[in-house]
């Protein structure tokens, strides 16, 4: 379909018919993407169960953790989002997955796309400058990275959507904004802030690369448009006013008629 104003059937379209075309054609994009997104974050949860059930087995999972200030330990920022100490760690974050990713993927697939790899790099990265010990594994990092990234594209965007997606990411894990603070033992608070930093700076940074949600026009803001389009209703700029009349100049000679006060 096309989509140009130029197109005869939009062109004959008024402020609102436009609008609402618009908003459908958007919400078809926008449901193609979460069939996709939503795909993509099962399989990758597949992805994360298989691993999952091959450590121990099949290698030992220390060997490829996060371990601070180790040069050793440097594979853990490449591998250690895919390994994860319990049943439980992994089914939290293949939850987070299913709902922020595919929300991420949905609202913004570009970005998405290009935030994935800064935040799992970064996360780890990050882990292993600030942490002060331990072995640190687990996708967590990702996925709090992905909430941040979320709440940097609302923040810069600002529209329904972006805002929408964010509520909805904030209503299943609002929680996440809290674990970036030491609070519980066992849980890398490190990598979760790391992930935060770089989910955030990305958010921001990338917000231009996806489309935004049409807007509707108020009456207003028509009738201003259509006044730049007319010349005919628009005013002149003051340069282009022609001077009808000149004051005449003062003559030095002049004297003022003198004003004679009366008492009653």
């Amino acid at each position: 379909a096309c989509a140009s104003p130029h197109c005869p059937h939009i062109g004959s379209m008024d402020a609102e018919q436009l609008y609402e075309h618009q908003q459908a054609e958007y919400l078809t994009r926008v449901k193609n993407h979460f069939h996709n997104a939503l795909t993509l974050m099962m399989l990758w949860s597949v992805i994360l169960g298989a691993v999952f059930f091959a450590q121990q087995r099949l290698f030992e999972t220390r060997a490829f953790a996060i371990v601070p200030q180790s040069v050793s330990g440097l594979i853990g920022v490449l591998t250690a989002p895919l390994l994860h100490g319990s049943f439980e760690h992994l089914a939290s974050n293949v939850f987070a997955f299913l709902i922020i990713g595919t929300l991420s993927l949905s609202l913004y697939p570009r970005a998405t796309r290009r935030a994935w790899p800064i935040i799992w790099l970064g996360s780890g990265f990050g882990t292993w400058f600030i942490s002060l010990g331990g072995h640190h594994i687990g996708a967590s990092g990702l996925t709090v990275g992905l909430m941040f990234f979320l709440m940097g594209q609302g923040l810069r965007r600002r529209d329904k959507t972006s805002l929408g997606g964010l509520m909805l990411a904030l209503f299943f894990f609002g929680g996440m904004l809290l674990s970036v603070l030491p609070r519980e033992q066992g849980i890398s608070w490190e990598y979760h802030l790391s992930g935060a930093v770089f989910g955030l700076l990305c958010g921001l940074a990338m917000a231009s690369l996806d489309e935004r949600a049409p807007r509707r026009l108020y009456s207003w803001e028509l009738e201003a448009q259509a006044e730049a389009q007319n010349d005919e209703l628009g005013l002149p700029s003051p340069e282009q006013v022609p001077v009808i009349w000149q004051r005449p100049p003062i003559e030095p000679t002049a004297r003022v008629l003198p004003f004679t006060r009366r008492d009653n």
